[in-house]
C-alpha cells in the first residue's frame, strides 16, 4: 500500500478521535484554519475583507464556512459542502434514571436515522457542549468525557429466542445506557463538571451526546480498509478541508478568479432545517456579505457571481455490500478504494446532472483520481443530502459526490484506505481550477428539425 494513503487515513482517524460531536468538529477545524493563516469573522460584526485574504466564520458553534478571496476581482464562488453531524443518542434533560434500586441509567433519545443494533455491547462515552454561569452572564464550554463511561447491554438470547429473527428496538424501553450502580445516582453532572473544568452548580444547560469510544482501525489482508465512528461524514469533512487548505496555501494563485469556499453544516442527519443547517441562510448570507465587503453590487454583480458558481456536495455513498448484492442497482455499484462516487437520482434527491457530473469527471481526469457512479435500485428510494437542500437558497450548478463506505449510520463504519487521499487530491484540483461558465452556441454541424435544434448547446464550461 502506498505510504501516502496510509498517512492520510491515519491523520483522518486522529481528526475523528478529537471530534466526537459536531461542536468539536468545528472547534478543531477553526484551529486548523487559524494555523493556516485564516482569520475569524463574526456574523454580528462588520466584515473587513481584503483581496488575497483567508477567513472563516462559525454559526452556533456547530457549522463553519471558510473561504479564500483571490487577489484579483473575482467572478464566482467554487464551493465544497459537507456535514459534521452523525446519528447518535442525545442525552435528555434530567438524565439519570434509577432502576430496581441497583442500576442508574441515562435517559436518551435518537438523533438521526441510526442503525440501532451495533450500539449494543460496546464502550460509550459522552461529549458535547454545556452552558455555564459566569460573573458576566454565561459561557459555552465544550466537554468530552475521554474514557469508557457507559454501555448498552444486549438481552441474552435465552430471554429472547427470536432475537436473531429481527427486532424493532424501542429506545425508551430497551436502549438506555447503563451509567453505574445505585451509588452513581447524582454523579453524572459531577463527572461532566470535572471534565469541563467548571463547578457542577454553574451548569445551566447542555447539548450532550453518546459516542462510540472505540478507536478507529486500519485492517484487511493488505491494510486496505479503515473503520471508525462517524466516517459519514467526517471522512469527507477531513479530506475536503485538507484539499481546500492546501489549494489556498500552495496553489501559487492558480485560480485567481474564484472565491474558494468550504462549508461544514450541522443537522444534515435530521433534515438540515435549522439556523445552522444547509436549509438555512448561512451559505447565502456569507456569499452575499463577501460580495458586499468587496464592493460588488448586490442587485446585479452578486447574482451574476452566484449564477456563475459551482458547488460540490460531498457526503459518503453506499459501497456495494458483498452479502447483500440484491440491494443494489445491477450496474452502478460503487466499491471501496475505487475513488470518487458521483451520485444520481431521477427524483432529484441528488443534484448531479449531465453538466455537473461532466465537471467532476473532467477534474478527476486532470488529477488522475478514479471515479464511479451510484444510483439506487429503481424500487428502493434513497435519502437526500446537502446539495438539493442548499440549492433551494442559493441557486447554482451543483453535483453530489461521496466516498464509498459500508455500514452507513452504524457507530462503527468502514471505508477504503485510498479514498481519503483521492478526495484530498480531487478537492485541491477543484479549488485550484477556475471553472468558468459562458453562454454556449449551436454546435457546428447542428441541424434544425421539426422537434427543435439537434446537436446544440446552451452553456459551456471552460477550465
Amino acid at each position: 500500500m502506498d505510504k501516502k494513503y496510509l498517512e492520510s487515513s491515519i491523520r483522518m482517524l486522529e481528526f475523528i478521535e478529537k471530534s466526537p460531536t459536531c461542536f468539536h468538529v468545528v472547534e478543531n477545524l477553526a484551529e486548523h484554519f487559524e494555523s493556516a493563516g485564516f482569520s475569524e469573522l463574526r456574523e454580528e460584526e462588520t466584515w473587513k475583507i481584503e483581496a488575497g485574504g483567508r477567513y472563516f466564520v462559525r454559526r452556533n458553534g456547530s457549522s463553519i464556512i471558510a473561504f479564500s478571496v483571490p487577489t484579483e476581482d473575482f467572478e464566482n464562488f467554487q464551493i465544497m459542502a459537507t456535514h459534521g453531524d452523525s446519528p447518535a443518542f442525545k442525552i435528555k434533560e434530567n438524565p439519570e434514571l434509577s432502576v430496581a434500586d441497583h442500576y442508574v441509567l441515562l435517559n436518551v433519545e435518537k438523533y438521526g436515522g441510526m442503525l440501532c443494533a451495533p450500539w449494543f455491547d460496546r464502550p460509550l462515552s459522552v461529549a458535547g457542549r454545556i452552558t455555564v454561569r459566569t460573573e458576566n452572564g454565561f459561557d459555552v464550554r465544550l466537554v468530552n468525557v475521554d474514557r469508557d463511561l457507559l454501555l448498552i447491554p444486549s438481552l441474552a438470547i435465552h430471554l429472547d429466542r427470536n432475537a436473531n429473527s429481527g427486532h424493532e428496538y424501542n429506545v425508551q424501553n430497551e436502549m438506555l445506557p447503563v451509567f453505574g450502580c445505585q451509588a452513581a445516582n447524582g454523579e453524572f453532572w459531577q463527572i461532566i463538571a470535572e471534565y469541563a473544568g467548571v463547578k457542577k452548580e454553574d451548569i445551566l444547560a447542555s447539548d450532550l451526546f453518546l459516542y462510540n469510544s472505540m478507536k478507529g482501525s486500519i485492517w484487511g489482508a493488505f491494510a486496505e480498509y479503515v473503520s471508525s465512528a462517524r466516517l459519514d461524514d467526517l471522512q469527507c469533512v477531513f479530506a475536503t478541508c485538507e484539499g481546500f487548505v492546501r489549494a489556498c496555501m500552495d496553489s501559487g494563485n492558480k485560480n485567481s478568479k474564484s472565491v474558494a469556499m468550504t462549508c461544514v453544516f450541522d443537522n444534515e442527519e435530521v433534515g438540515s432545517s435549522t439556523k445552522q443547517g444547509a436549509d438555512s441562510t448561512f451559505l447565502a448570507d456569507v456569499m452575499e456579505r463577501i460580495c458586499m465587503a468587496c464592493k460588488k453590487n448586490p442587485a446585479e454583480e452578486f447574482k451574476k457571481a452566484v449564477a456563475s458558481s459551482f458547488m460540490i456536495s460531498s457526503d459518503n455513498a453506499h459501497a456495494f455490500h458483498p452479502n447483500f448484492s440484491y440491494k443494489y442497482d445491477p450496474v452502478n455499484r460503487p466499491h471501496i478504494n475505487r475513488g470518487i462516487v458521483i451520485k444520481f437520482n431521477g427524483n432529484q434527491k441528488y443534484t448531479s446532472d449531465a453538466v455537473s457530473a461532466a465537471v467532476v469527471k473532467e477534474l478527476c481526469r486532470r488529477c488522475n483520481v478514479p471515479f464511479q457512479v451510484y444510483t439506487n435500485r429503481s424500487d428502493i428510494p434513497g435519502g437526500s443530502t446537502l446539495g438539493n437542500i442548499s440549492s433551494s437558497h442559493v441557486s447554482l450548478d451543483s453535483v453530489d459526490i461521496g466516498l464509498a463506505q459500508l455500514a452507513m449510520h452504524s457507530p462503527y463504519e468502514t471505508a477504503g484506505i485510498k479514498d481519503t487521499q483521492f478526495l484530498i487530491e480531487f478537492s485541491r484540483e477543484f479549488f485550484e481550477t477556475h471553472i468558468a461558465k459562458s453562454a454556449g452556441t449551436k454546435t457546428e454541424g447542428g441541424t434544425k428539425t421539426e422537434g427543435g435544434t439537434k446537436n446544440g448547446t446552451f452553456c459551456r464550461y471552460i477550465f
